[in-house]
């Protein structure tokens, strides 16, 4: 019988090939050709999935060669963890969002998605690169749009500012309308033009509104208050990933972390169809 990490290593392995290309190239090309993307995403994956240290992780690799040989590779052509930590930064965004993205088709989502935010520490990040940027905030404002039936991650959002909810919501909630059926979300989410744009797309918002009147009070009591409280399901989802994959990021850089966080909720979504 198979082991979950090797059934883990084959939905990853060609989740990473539809990632990076309709036609992806071989694992790795003699001469100047390098590795494939493909290969990058995967060993990637393994390492958030394995939670080691790049250079540990290559030495337990070369010691697997069932999995290495999932990736079409030979213990003696494994990259080095230099070429492994500088391709993930030059592979772009979408890469990984595709990824993400392949990764939540590969359940069967209910009827009601919630959406809402938490902090993950950033303190990894250099003295020298935080004074030259400007790295005022110690945290990344994650949010994250969850499928409360399956617990999978649909899509993620990330800053190092304080963006508000309602901007962030609309930002996530739109680009992802055709997965959609019932939102819910807590107050801060509470945006007049955000709930009309979902009614315009067939989709019901169940987000509670500031009780600034009797009439805000009286929306509130209308509201379905089993589908309102599925939205805990997402405090459950920051809980399990913190928890499984850690809640400080390792990237030194901006750009590295929002990719580390996109690498985080996809690779949760393969564990937990495994």
């Amino acid at each position: 019988m198979s082991s979950r990490l090797s059934h883990f290593t084959d939905r990853l392995v060609t989740l990473a090939k539809r990632a990076v290309s309709d036609e992806p190239s071989p694992a790795v090309k003699k001469g100047d050709g390098g590795y494939a993307d493909w290969v990058i995403v995967a060993i990637h994956g393994l390492r958030e999935y394995l939670d080691l240290p790049y250079r540990r992780l290559l030495d337990v690799l070369h010691e697997m060669q069932g999995i290495i040989k999932k990736m079409g590779l030979k213990p003696s052509e494994l990259p080095d963890f230099t070429t492994v930590c500088a391709r993930k930064q030059q592979l772009k965004m979408s890469v990984w969002r595709v990824l993400l993205r392949l990764s939540a088709d590969l359940h069967d989502t209910g009827e009601v998605q919630a959406i809402d935010a938490t902090g993950f520490d950033r303190h990894s990040a250099s003295h020298h690169y935080a004074n030259r940027t400007d790295y005022s905030f110690k945290s990344v404002k994650t949010t994250a749009l969850v499928d409360c039936e399956t617990s999978i991650i649909l899509d993620i959002h990330c800053s190092t500012r304080q963006p508000h909810d309602t901007h962030v919501g609309r930002q996530v909630l739109t680009r992802n309308l055709s997965h959609l059926q019932t939102v819910t979300a807590d107050k801060g989410y509470d945006w007049d033009d955000l709930r009309q744009e979902l009614r315009e797309a067939d989709i019901r918002p169940v987000i509670k509104h500031r009780e600034f009147s009797p009439l805000d009070v009286a929306h509130n009591a209308r509201h379905d208050d089993d589908i309102y409280h599925r939205r805990s399901v997402v405090e459950s989802v920051f809980f399990a990933l913190k928890q499984r994959y850690g809640d400080t990021l390792r990237a030194r850089t901006w750009f590295g972390e929002f990719r580390e966080l996109v690498l985080k909720a996809a690779v949760r979504n393969v564990e937990v169809a495994v």
